[in-house]
């Protein structure tokens, strides 16, 4: 699996958690990170870089761990390969089905915000919600330098959130998979606004719909093993593996891509 950094470790967690069989190998491309503020063409040479790479060292399912680099760049991708990919879509349908005042927020970056795809899946799934696009430049950058309780990355959240929490909306997407590592300061800033709102992600959702395709395809590795843990980056450092350490809760061998 792989994302533009460590913001895919919110799923990949969820994944080794729910899968301790499995070999699971991750890339972050932090040389080209963020994704959010990149050139689709850009985004969509690096997708094909890093998946192939994946693809040659054997790789037998892919999962794009980032949601820029889905609504981008997946469809494409599907059309290269034969192996089963899994990228990471917003859940947007659960929220719109869930929310009692009929309005939904999601947290993007730029470059998913823009997207004609997703804004497609929000017409498809919004089901008769009103659905408040709410693009976050800056903090994908935040959780990349570990600046998650910096003065200045509230301050972002903050002016990101308020004029959401003043449209009453009752739930809010998180829509890029950096997004997650943020979940304190954001229930934090919600509780001091003494507003009601449900946070939804996707980790989840994504790691059952891997199980599913693993078991479709009859290639589940065998549950009496464990699985082996693998990060990669293509700009690896000292800084990186420190920071993929905290992030993942244990210490973390990085590896140059």
């Amino acid at each position: 699996m792989f994302d533009s950094g460590v913001g895919g470790l919110s799923i990949a967690k969820c994944i080794s958690e729910q899968l301790p069989h499995e070999n699971l190998v991750y890339v972050a491309d932090t040389l080209h990170a963020p994704y959010g503020d990149k050139s689709i063409e850009l985004i969509i040479e690096r997708v094909n870089t890093i998946a192939h790479h994946l693809v040659k060292q054997g790789a037998k399912v892919l999962v794009i761990a980032c949601n820029t680099a889905t609504v981008n760049a997946v469809t494409q991708l599907r059309e290269q390969l034969s192996i089963p990919i899994i990228g990471v879509e917003p859940a947007i349908k659960p929220a719109a089905l869930q929310s009692e005042s009929k309005k939904v927020a999601v947290l993007v970056t730029q470059a998913t915000s823009e997207n004609s795809q997703f804004k497609s899946l929000i017409a498809k799934h919004q089901n008769g919600a009103e659905v408040f696009i709410q693009p976050c430049p800056g903090l994908v950058e935040k959780v990349e330098q570990g600046l998650i309780d910096n003065h200045c990355c509230e301050q972002l959240l903050r002016s990101y959130l308020s004029p959401l929490i003043a449209k009453k909306v009752d739930r809010i997407v998180l829509g890029c998979t950096h997004y997650p590592f943020l979940l304190q300061q954001i229930e934090r800033i919600i509780k001091e606004e003494n507003a009601s709102i449900t946070l939804v992600e996707t980790a989840l959702p994504v790691t059952l719909q891997l199980i599913n395709q693993l078991e479709k395809h009859n290639i589940s590795a065998s549950k009496s093993r464990q699985g082996t843990r693998l990060f990669y980056s293509s700009q690896q450092s000292e800084y990186q593996q420190q920071l993929f350490s905290k992030l993942w809760q244990s210490p973390v061998a990085l590896k140059a891509l």
